[in-house]
């Protein structure tokens, strides 16, 4: 009877197998159907083979130092740089794996496991994206739609895409690309922006808890922002369950877990930008020249390179060792010297503050060509068409800005026309330091601070140069006549007549201190800055020798053939004067100064390598001369308190603004102080034989200036800027500057010992008495 029964029921039992076993197929061919309408891009566009390999990612040109640090990126909204696996620390892979995607290495893109229990949970147990799908969705569509159908049908992409990943890719290339890929937030585009970011470090350096951070993140960065003003204890805990995942998983134990996780998050947020790190003024002018070399080197397919997406690696000769001892000479000594600016330019002290020797007619006449420079007066005329009248009235209606200080950045309310008197009471500087031999710049800083004074004062700007350019008229003279260090002058003055050298007006040059007796020879009177000396030299001559030996220097300013020229007349910048002085360093030969070694793309390919431009200017033994002559300026005249010691003790001047002092070098250094008239611009241009390094110091105005010449000459100004970088050179031994003598030419027929002249016969103030005047050119 049972088994009448059981035949009775068979039937419809295989009925619903063979119903279930047609719907599963059924199931199983949609899914195949799903997956290849997908897959032939019938629910949009796929990526292809050739995008797989080249997956298309904005990637942040690189500028290199030549010591292999970054000294920074150009970027539009992508600052990324990609890095290898090999880079990655082991723990900041298990931190990955064990919190994105514990079964990683034991699928093929789909974690079958995983998708079926969130299927059953209907993802209440969170999502099944494995790594390989998640790199899908970052490379190729972005964030999931919020309707269900489309977002049903993106899932399906990725499964899709993912698998092709995992076929076109090792596991650890997939890896570094999602690492690579991702965006934590505050310009950290992938994993080398954001260790550097917020941890100061390169990938490869990071620790557990570091790393655990930086993959908490991937769930979130908008949310998981670890900055102080966002989310850092959402961020302590979200990183605090990474590394419960990487104890649950066997990557950590239980006891460095619980220790680390009681650990704050201890950033070093160290923000990346245009205007912030180091090198600032240099990479804002390599983003010029790039912007030329791109326009007349194109791609092989005619196409332009793009800086900011392309991911060029720019090689520069910067070192950023050199780099950062350059920036920290200006930092010291200009906050000291700007103390002693404001403190000689209170309104009790000054009425016209911070301008001397104008009326107030003058300082109104001033302000109003400042206005109508500004950036806010070309945005406001000519991009909102608003009349000048009302232009004029908003720069006196009280605003909230920022404004620069010495001891940080102040929130004020304040009106922009004294905003603009405020930023022109400040001191700025130029400063380039390079190799004489190999035309390689070692370090630039073109200003105080580049977020709020973006104008470059090592090659934009140019100013009146004084003493630093009689170098020139002796070098001259030397080269012409032969002239010796030893020879002799009459010290009176002369008169350079009308009509001679092209002179409209008859010309007689002054002495600082007034003093025109005797004779002197060369080497004291360029070592004390002897006007009316420089003044025989150009009537012997001649201007237009002059002119043309500073144009073969590589100074591209005008230079007027007139006589007056000698005493710096001519506006040149700190970029030109270092070139040219490097030609006296390197035997007369001039080189052109070199900011980049090569350029790459971002597959390594080199795309240009500099070739050093030279050209002989003077013979080496006239080089060397001029060169013994300006090592007596730091042996003897305005340069020696590069050697001295003991002044701060009695000299006011010392404590207030001398700053780093004392030096006391002992090797030989060649140098000359310059100082213009009423004290507008300080310079200081010194060299040792394998470095050439120039710093000029001045207002934007020249009406804005030191009252006296103690506080405004060059060897006040500028020298101790020198002086400071220089000795941080001296003690990083690894970057071997020079402490030798210039090198002497085999032959030598220009006597240069002038040690049988009698000191005393010296009777121009020098800086063996301190405080006296080491110059006034014009």
């Amino acid at each position: 009877m049972a088994k009448k029964k059981e035949a009775q029921k068979s039937p419809d039992f295989a009925k619903y197998v063979r119903g279930f076993w047609i719907l599963f197929s059924l199931g199983i061919l949609a899914v195949v159907l799903v997956f290849s309408l997908a897959s032939w891009g019938v629910f949009g566009d796929m990526p292809d083979h050739t995008q797989l390999e080249n997956p298309n990612t904005n990637l942040a040109s690189e500028i290199i130092s030549s010591d292999g640090k970054t000294l920074g990126k150009f970027y539009f909204n992508d600052n990324r740089t990609p890095v290898g696996y090999d880079e990655f620390p082991k723990h900041l892979v298990d931190a990955l794996i064990a919190t994105e995607d514990a079964r990683y290495y034991g699928h093929s893109g789909i974690d079958g496991w995983g998708t079926l229990r969130a299927i059953v949970k209907l993802g209440a147990g969170g999502g099944a994206s494995t790594i390989s799908q998640q790199l899908a969705k970052q490379l190729f569509h972005g964030e999931g739609s919020t309707n269900i159908t489309e977002r049903l049908i993106q899932k399906v992409k990725e499964w899709v895409i993912a698998i092709r990943l995992e076929r076109q890719y090792t596991k650890e290339e997939i890896i570094a690309q999602y690492f690579n890929i991702y965006d934590f937030g505050n310009n950290a585009d992938g994993i080398r922006s954001a260790a550097r970011i917020y941890f100061g470090k390169e990938p490869k350096d990071l620790d557990v808890k570091e790393s655990a951070m930086l993959v908490g993140m991937f769930k979130n960065s908008s949310l998981y922002n670890p900055r102080p003003n966002r989310n850092p204890v959402g961020v302590r805990n979200r990183r605090n369950v990474v590394l419960s995942q990487m104890e649950k998983y066997g990557y950590i134990t239980e006891t460095v877990k619980d220790s680390l996780q009681k650990t704050e998050l201890d950033l070093n947020y160290t923000p990346e930008s245009h205007r912030e790190g180091i090198a600032t003024y240099f990479r804002g002018h390599l983003d010029g020249y790039m912007k030329e070399w791109i326009k007349d080197n194109p791609k092989p397919d005619g196409s332009k390179y793009n800086l900011y997406n392309d991911g060029l690696k720019i090689y520069t000769t910067i070192d950023s060792r050199m780099q950062t001892y350059a920036e920290e000479a200006v930092q010291k000594h200009m906050a000291k010297l700007q103390a002693e600016f404001f403190h000689q330019n209170t309104p009790d002290r000054n009425k016209t503050a911070p301008f001397l020797d104008l009326s107030n007619d003058e300082v109104d006449a001033l302000m109003m060509r400042s206005m109508k420079q500004s950036e806010r007066w070309r945005h406001m005329k000519y991009d909102l068409k608003i009349a000048d009248k009302d232009i004029i009235e908003s720069f006196q209606k009280p605003t909230k800005m920022t404004v620069f200080s010495w001891a940080g950045e102040i929130d004020t309310i304040m009106k922009p026309i004294d905003s603009m008197r405020y930023y022109k009471s400040f001191l700025h500087t130029g400063m380039m330091s390079m190799d004489p031999k190999t035309g390689l710049v070692k370090a630039w800083v073109g200003g105080i601070d580049y977020r709020h004074f973006q104008y470059d004062h090592v090659k934009q700007g140019k100013r009146q140069v004084g003493s630093t350019f009689k170098p020139f008229v002796y070098a001259t003279a030397i080269d012409q006549l032969h002239m010796s260090p030893c020879d002799k002058l009459p010290r009176s003055q002369i008169t350079i007549e009308k009509g001679k050298f092209g002179n409209m007006e008859p010309w007689t040059p002054k002495n600082s201190d007034g003093k025109y007796g005797g004779e002197i020879t060369l080497q004291q009177a360029l070592a004390s800055s002897v006007n009316t000396i420089t003044a025989r030299l150009m009537d012997k001559v001649g201007p237009q020798p002059v002119a043309d030996l500073a144009k073969k220097l590589g100074v591209e300013s005008n230079i007027p053939a007139v006589p007056s020229i000698g005493l710096g007349t001519a506006d040149i910048s700190v970029y030109e004067m270092v070139g040219a002085y490097s030609a006296f360093a390197n035997k007369g030969v001039y080189t052109k100064p070199v900011m980049i070694e090569r350029i790459e793309d971002k597959n390594g390919t080199v795309l240009f390598q500099f070739t050093p431009e030279t050209r002989d200017v003077l013979s080496a033994e006239s080089a060397y001369v001029t060169v013994k002559l300006l090592e007596g300026v730091t042996r003897g005249g305005s340069g020696t308190r590069l050697r001295t010691q003991g002044a701060e003790k009695w000299n006011k001047m010392y404590q207030e603004i001398i700053t780093g002092y004392p030096y006391q070098f002992t090797n030989p250094i060649a140098g000359k102080t310059g100082t213009t008239q009423n004290q507008s611009d300080g310079w200081f241009m010194g060299m040792v034989p394998n470095l050439v390094t120039g710093v000029w110091v001045g207002a934007e105005d020249r009406a804005a200036h030191f009252k006296t010449i103690t506080y405004g000459q060059g060897a006040s100004m500028a020298l101790p800027i020198w002086g400071m970088y220089m000795r941080s050179c001296y003690e990083d031994e690894d970057l071997e500057i020079s402490k030798g003598d210039f090198e002497k030419p085999s032959e030598l027929s220009i006597p240069v010992d002038c040690s049988n002249y009698n000191p005393e016969d010296e009777t121009e103030g020098d800086e063996k008495q301190e405080g006296l005047p080491d110059e006034l050119d014009i």
